[in-house]
Order: structure tokens, then C-alpha cells, then sequence
């Protein structure tokens, strides 16, 4: 891609599907599933572990699937805990530059929890690229208190999660139970998969240079202007799925987001946490082939 702003090498791991690309001035690592001439479709979350293989797998059976690792996760750039030179709208520049390093003048775009920020900024800020989205668990606010109008976090969730004991960051066994301790206490109705979660923490740690800022930095970089009051800005296609037993951003943040996308249809998923479970996926496979086709 001589020229390019953009380049995409080749991942170290020959075995390896995944790529490195240097994007907005950071290397980000992702990976792509199905025929590049299916729909293509966007996922943000976290890390590219928020959507696991086989759910991939399973849209690419008709789109051309995109998950990556956002900074400080995974393969991606890390700068260490509390220590991102980064803001919010870096990230939605990274996963918009993503786009052009893969030829793709646009994507249908999801986006899940934090990613449901970047998702909801690159629909407002690059409405071009942004041909649906699909916002999964999420909220129209940054972190710090929700609007009076909106629910706040569940207080014996924050309560569990600030008392409980921070791990070795540094031991491998230690970092995996907290975040499979941190799948309990965001789960729904429905108990999780614990070998399943376990053998994604064991993962999300061996490819991850710094779990503590994998998971805390995004609540401290500048989020910069609200965006909330823009959101009947928004003209892609708009889709809202969210948990009715989500604890974390509780479901009235969907109700919220629906109401004031225009033309945006909610999808409650019964008793789903702050979460992507197995149990839910037909809904969530489902609605996000029918939100994208056409």
C-alpha cells in the first residue's frame, strides 16, 4: 500500500489470521473473516476477544466480519496503565482509519459497551463510512455520573467490583480469576460458561501486555464534548440491542438511545447481562444479518 497513510503488515505468527496495521499513528491488530465482497461489518468493543471466533465465524457466513484490538488491548499498541496519550476521538479516528486500510469506503458498523461510544462518534463524525449501526450495551454518555434522566451504574455491582481485591497483575492465575470473577458479576439471568470465560481470560492475558490498562485506561482519557444532544444527527440506520438485566449501563440507556436516534429500533435481550453470551447469540446473529442487508 505504497503511498498509503495507512500500512498493514503481515502478524509475526505465520500460523496466525491476524494482521498488525499502523493506523492514526498507532499499530492496531485485527482480523478479518469471510469474502471482502460480502457487506462489510465493523465490530468495536474492547478487544476483538468482546466477539468471540465462532460468533465471527457465524456472521461471516454472510458479511465480511472486521474485529480488532483497541489500544492498549490485546496486540495492539500499549502505553502502560493510566498512561494513554490517547482521547475517545483517537479511537474513533483508529477504527475509521481501519476502513481504509482495507480498501473499504464504508462499513456497516457495531459496536458493543465502550465500543458503542466510538460506534455512536463515528456515525456522527464520518456519517460516509457509517452505512448501519448496531449498538449493543451501551450508553449515549462517557463515564462519570449518567444524566438525571438516565439509570446509573447498579450500586451493589460497583459496590462488589470496588471492594473487591485487586489482583497480581503480574500472575497469571490471579489476573484470570478477576476476570472471570468480573464475567460473574456482569452476567445475567443465565449462569456463564465458566470453562469458556476461563479459556478467554487465559487468552486475553497471554496476548496482552498490560491487563490493568486493558481495562481501566478508557475511563481516564479525555472523552472530549458530549455527544448525547447530537445524537438526532445520526442518519445511518440505527439498531439498539440491550441486556434487561444489564447492571453495568442498566436498560433504560437503550431505551434512551433508541428514543433519540432517529428511526432507531430497540431489541430487548431477556435476561442478558453486560455481555455477549452464547444463549443470546441467534437474536443478536439474527438482527444484525436482517439490520445489514440491503
Amino acid at each position: 500500500m505504497k503511498g498509503m497513510t495507512h500500512d498493514l503488515e503481515v502478524a509475526m505468527n505465520p500460523q496466525d489470521t491476524q494482521t498488525v496495521a499502523h493506523v492514526n499513528g498507532a499499530d492496531l491488530c485485527l482480523e478479518t473473516f469471510g469474502d471482502r465482497d460480502d457487506p462489510a461489518v465493523l465490530l468495536i468493543g474492547s478487544s476483538m476477544l468482546t466477539w468471540p471466533g465462532d460468533f465471527c465465524r457465524r456472521l461471516a457466513e454472510d458479511r465480511f466480519v472486521i474485529r480488532y484490538d483497541m489500544r492498549d488491548t490485546g496486540r495492539s499498541v500499549s502505553y502502560g496503565h493510566r498512561a494513554a496519550p490517547y482521547t475517545l476521538r483517537d479511537l474513533v479516528t483508529d477504527a475509521m482509519g481501519l476502513l481504509d486500510v482495507l480498501r473499504l469506503p464504508a462499513a456497516h458498523v457495531a459496536g458493543f459497551s465502550v465500543g458503542g461510544w466510538i460506534a455512536q462518534l463515528a456515525a456522527l463524525d464520518h456519517p460516509a463510512k457509517v452505512t448501519s449501526l448496531t449498538l449493543i450495551g451501551t450508553r449515549p454518555t462517557a463515564p462519570g455520573p449518567a444524566d438525571a434522566d438516565l439509570p446509573e451504574h447498579d450500586a451493589e455491582l460497583m459496590q462488589r467490583m470496588m471492594s473487591a481485591p485487586e489482583p497480581d497483575w503480574n500472575d497469571r492465575e490471579s489476573v484470570i480469576e478477576h476476570l472471570v470473577e468480573s464475567d460473574r458479576l456482569f452476567a445475567g439471568t443465565a449462569p456463564i460458561d465458566e470453562a469458556a470465560r476461563r479459556a478467554v481470560a487465559e487468552r486475553t492475558f497471554d496476548r496482552t501486555p498490560d491487563v490493568a490498562a486493558s481495562l481501566t485506561n478508557i475511563a481516564f482519557i479525555d472523552h472530549g464534548a458530549r455527544w448525547r444532544e447530537r445524537l438526532a444527527e445520526i442518519k445511518a440506520p440505527t439498531l439498539v440491542l440491550h441486556g434487561t438485566h444489564d447492571r453495568f449501563f442498566p436498560y433504560g440507556n437503550g431505551v434512551a438511545l433508541a428514543r433519540e436516534i432517529p428511526g432507531a429500533r430497540l431489541v430487548p435481550l431477556e435476561g442478558v447481562g453486560h455481555e455477549l453470551p452464547r444463549h443470546a447469540w441467534d437474536t443478536l446473529l439474527a438482527e444484525l444479518i436482517a439490520h445489514t442487508t440491503g
